[in-house]
This record gives structure tokens, sequence and C-alpha cells, in this order.
């Protein structure tokens, strides 16, 4: 598989050639099962292959109980500048319930041990969870930023079908989320870190000043990305394409020099609502100027019609020509992304 992804890394470097690689991510699975070694081959390999920034994010996901002591030294002495942990909670039962491999101890000996080796470190916190109540969710931000942890990822629990959690749903044996106990939760996270000096960038990330991720941003602001590896998706601006997810037919295909994708070419309405719902989630807002220039007047006027309720009800304001979701609708924020969304324009 390695050397698949590497190859694969080969075949694609003209879709990048007038790009500079600025971030590099190790995600989307559990890619701390790969060695170092395997980790500073592929690095290598995106530099053999693309022109890359003087000094690009090159960031690693891993949950804690990959990251032992040992581990965590190798990986400060590669390439890797950046760890993405998995922590969730710092709650023994709410780990058990969401079936994760480590424990409470584990999570906080890994932050302990990361921080000492690690600068710039994210982590990951699950809000929502059924039976917290508010004081359980402060102890949980608190335990996070007790560690000095620049960058803060949190997001609300879901319950995905065919899971072991789903299962206790279904049974009655645990509660279903409920979305009034994870806005309450939202709206204490957003006021824990705010109160210390975290900027809530995008509407689920949160970094201190210079400890934004390069990689989420790049994918909020719309850039081109990459996607390398079985079910990886990548994005042009007009295109977007994913791999086979099946590891044996993904092999066999870039065994026979063959880019195992499908590409979908997005509509100018699909652009426009791409744009619109990554736009909304972010500081950075919708530019009215931008709507206009890329998508034309009729869209503009649409939005402007679709958003009228919204800052009539204090869930967005303009400013300098920008949508934005006021403090009130950061939690809504998708939704109303998808009541501005055009359809069947063309």
């Amino acid at each position: 598989m390695v050397l698949a992804i590497a190859k694969e890394l080969q075949l694609r470097k003209k879709e990048f050639e007038k790009e500079t690689v600025a971030t590099i991510y190790f995600g989307g699975g559990t890619p701390s099962v790969l060695t170092s070694e395997e980790i500073n081959f592929l690095i290598a390999k995106v530099y053999e292959n693309y022109s890359v920034s003087e000094n690009p994010e090159i960031t690693l996901e891993a949950n804690p109980d990959d990251l032992s002591t040992e581990r965590i030294i190798a990986l400060s002495k590669s390439p890797i500048n950046r760890l993405s942990i998995g922590i969730q909670s710092f709650f023994e039962e709410d780990l058990k319930m969401m079936n994760r491999a480590h424990n409470s101890e584990e999570a906080q000996k890994c932050l302990a041990e990361a921080t000492a080796y690690f600068d710039n470190i994210s982590l990951d916190l699950i809000y929502g969870i059924p039976g917290m109540s508010n004081e359980k969710w402060k102890q949980n931000i608190q335990t996070a930023l007790s560690f000095g942890i620049p960058h803060i990822s949190s997001y609300a629990l879901t319950v995905e079908p065919k899971t072991a959690l789903n299962q206790l749903i279904q049974t009655g044996k645990i509660a279903k989320p409920n979305d009034e106990v994870a806005s309450a939760h939202f709206q204490i996270l957003v006021e824990t870190l705010e109160a210390n000096k975290f900027i809530h960038y995008e509407l689920s990330n949160f970094g201190k000043e210079n400890y934004f991720s390069k990689n989420n941003s790049a994918y909020w602001l719309g850039k081109k990305y990459l996607g390398i590896g079985p079910s990886a998706h990548s994005y042009n601006g007009i295109s977007r394409s994913w791999n086979i997810s099946n590891n044996s037919l993904y092999l066999k295909s870039i065994q026979e020099d063959k880019l195992p994708n499908e590409t979908e070419i997005l509509s100018i309405s699909d652009r426009y609502n791409e744009y619109v719902m990554t736009g909304l989630r972010t500081i950075w807002g919708v530019s009215l100027e931008r709507i206009e220039i890329e998508f034309g007047v009729d869209y503009l006027d649409y939005l402007n019609k679709q958003s009228r309720k919204f800052l009539d009800d204090n869930l967005l304001f303009i400013e300098n020509a920008i949508l934005k979701p006021t403090k009130k609708g950061k939690f809504l924020t998708d939704g109303m992304a998808s009541d501005l969304f055009y359809i069947n324009l063309e």
C-alpha cells in the first residue's frame, strides 16, 4: 500500500504542477499505523514530485493508544511538525460508550508527553454526548486547556448506523443525542475558548493566533487539494474526484498505471453552493463581491433574497460586503446554508 501511494503521487504530479504544496496531511483512518520510516519515505516522495513551500505544515492524525513515548520521540525527529490527536473525551464512561480503544489515563499521558516534543498540537473533543452535563463538558474543556494545546477541533456527537452506539440507543440503554444539549455545549465551548484567546476561525475549529490548521483552512477557503490513497477525495476548483474505496482494486489499478478514481464536473450552482456552505462556516464569511464576479448578479440577488429572514432574525449580518453568522447564528450555520443553496438554476 505504501508503494502504491508513492506511485499515485508520481502519477498525479501533473495535476499539481502549477501549485505549491503548503500542507501535507496524513489522515482519514489511522495513519499512525505507518512506521516512521514509511512516513518519511512518503514525505520524500512528495518533495520528489511536487513543489513544496519552505515551511509546510505536515500533520499526522493519531489516537492516544498509538502514541507511546518512543513513537512520539521518533515522530519528533521526522518531518512531521503537527499532531492531531483524537482524544474525544477525558471521561472513561464516554470513551467506553463511543467504543474508543484508549482510556482517560492514556489520553492525559499521551498529551503530557506529546507537548514535551511538539509545539503544534490539535486535539478533538466531542460534545452533546448523552448524559454529559454542562459541568462535565466544562471539565473536558478545562482539562484540554491545562495542557497548553494551541488548537482544538470539536464536533457534536453523530450516531452512525451499524455501530455499537446506535445499537445501544435503539435498545434504549442510552438516550439519543439531544440538540438542545449540543447547542448549550457549543455555546460553552465558544465562550470558554474565546476567553482563553482562541479564535473561532471555522465552525468546528478553534486556534490560537498562528495556529490555525493550514490543511483545514485550505479546504474551507476552497483551495485545490490532492487526496492520495483509497477513498481519498480531490478538488481543483472546477471538479471533484474520489478514489475507489476497495484496497485490492486500488492496488491493482495503480500497478497497471491507472488512476482508480471517478470525477464529477461541478456546475456553477454546485460551486456557488459549496462556497456559501464553506464560507459561512468560517470567520472569512461569504463575499458578496465574489458572488457577483464569479457567479453573476442572479446569484447575488438570490442570496440577498434568501438571507433576508436570517438577517432580520439576527442570525446573519453583513459587514464590509461580507455575509457572516452572528454569535447566535453560528450553531445553525449548516441549516442556514442549505436555505441559501441555489437549486436547479441551470
